[in-house]
Formats: structure tokens, sequence, C-alpha cells
């Protein structure tokens, strides 16, 4: 929230926000020529409290007592918070599980009330970031197929994280060593993997490490096993119409008619 000029207390809380309508109401009556008998019993105060309004040249001097410049136990982990909101995690849930590690003693309400007054605060209106789906298609598809505007939003992602800038350049490589049989690229695209921050993709680079070869004469031969994985997911699918009841007789005898 945004602190009023000269005020230690913010705009929306509660406390300043009554005793500001309160006071210019005071204020407004005693110059349309009220008396402060005729304001204590329109506004049903008490004479002492009509005084203390009257009497205050402005609302703020009326902000005193032990509630001003209370400290929250949540203090000393707003900067954490804030930094966090920043780099666009803004799950209060997690953000509190993420606290409590670092010593904080404090309920989730408290932290979900303080991000909720982020959220509602006025700020500038900016585009909303496009979702990881849309980020993960752009960065899978053929680039010559992106609209220029998929383009310009790709190219401001990887200019803001280094990590899906090098993941965009993987991807591309390999689909290309896919696309034109160059399979013999394979070891190279491994090595250039291994150098990069990049946990999940060191995963799959593994994996293909362990079956070399085979992965290589897949990227490199023109043959594969589409065919046969086509005539199995077909037995399967008539299997699943028979919903299991029928035996291999049956299954054959359809499999060889279909």
């Amino acid at each position: 929230m945004e602190e009023s000029s000269g005020s230690p207390w913010p705009t929306g809380h509660r406390f300043a926000d009554r005793t500001r309508t309160t006071h210019a109401t005071v204020h407004a009556l005693l110059e349309a020529g009220h008396s402060r008998r005729a304001i204590q019993r329109q506004l049903r105060m008490t004479s002492r409290t009509v005084k203390k309004y009257a009497d205050a040249a402005k609302p703020e001097d009326l902000f005193t007592g032990q509630w001003q410049n209370r400290s929250s136990v949540l203090d000393e982990y707003k900067t954490y918070l804030d930094d966090r909101w920043s780099e666009g995690c803004t799950n209060a849930w997690k953000l509190w599980e993420e606290i409590v590690p670092l010593g904080y003693k404090g309920s989730y309400q408290r932290v979900r009330a303080y991000l909720h007054k982020k959220r509602t605060s006025l700020r500038a209106v900016t585009a909303r970031p496009p979702s990881p789906r849309a980020v993960a298609g752009w960065i899978l598809r053929r680039p010559e197929t992106l609209a220029e505007s998929e383009q310009l939003q790709l190219k401001t992602v990887r200019a803001h994280c280094p990590e899906l800038d090098a993941l965009t350049g993987h991807v591309r490589s390999f689909a290309t060593m896919l696309t034109e049989r160059q399979g013999e690229r394979l070891p190279d695209w491994l090595d250039a993997v291994r150098q990069d921050d990049l946990p999940s993709l060191h995963t799959l680079a593994s994996g293909i490490d362990r079956d070399r070869d085979a992965v290589i004469a897949g990227l490199t031969l023109p043959w594969n096993s589409g065919a046969v994985e086509g005539h199995v997911n077909r037995i399967k699918m008539l299997k699943r119409q028979m919903f299991g009841r029928a035996g291999f007789a049956l299954l054959r005898k359809r499999v060889l008619m279909s």
C-alpha cells in the first residue's frame, strides 16, 4: 500500500480511513455553521470525541497510540516476499512454505493478507505474460511456422531467461538432426547439453547416451519401426473393443480379417 503524505498510516487501513472520514465530516459540519452540541447529536458522539476531532487541524494529528507503527512478525521477511513477487511467484501458500524454513513463526493468513494488498494496490497495467504451455509450443514448433507476434514474444522470453534460451537452441538443434537425418551430430549435441545448467535435459541426455548407437542409427537410417508400432496399436484397439472377454483365437481372427 502507498503511504499517505506525512502520515504514518497507509491509505486503505481501516482505522486510518475511518478517522479521516470522521474528521472531514466534523469539520464540514463546523464550517456549515453547526454547533459542537448539534454535531454530537447528529453523529451520536460524546462531547469529548467531537472536541478531539474539532481541535485536530488534520486527521494525522489523531494517529497516536499503541497501534501506531506496530511491528509485525512478517516484517523481516517482507523483503524476501517482495523479491519473489518481482520474480513472478505470487502464490501465497508457496511463499509461506518458503519462509517457514527461514524462521517465520507467523500464520499463512498473514502472508496471504500481505500479498492481497500487493495484488489490489494500484499499479501500471502490463501485458499478461505468456503461459508455459504457449512458450513450450513456440519452442517445439518450426520457427518458420510461428506468427510474427509469437516470434517476438519468444524472443522476449529468451532474452529474459538464459535457461530457456539455451533450451530452445538445444531443442531446435535436435529437431534438425531428426528431420535431416544428421545422427553423426549426436555426440556433439550431448556434449553441448551437459555444458548448460539444465538438469531435466541432462536426464534426457543420460538416457540417450545409454543407447547411443541405436539412437544414432534412428537419426541416420531411413528405416523405422513406425509400421510395426501402428499394427501393435491396432491390435490393442481391437482388444479393448472386446473388453478383454475374447480369447486369442477370436482376437487373431479379427486382426486377420480387419
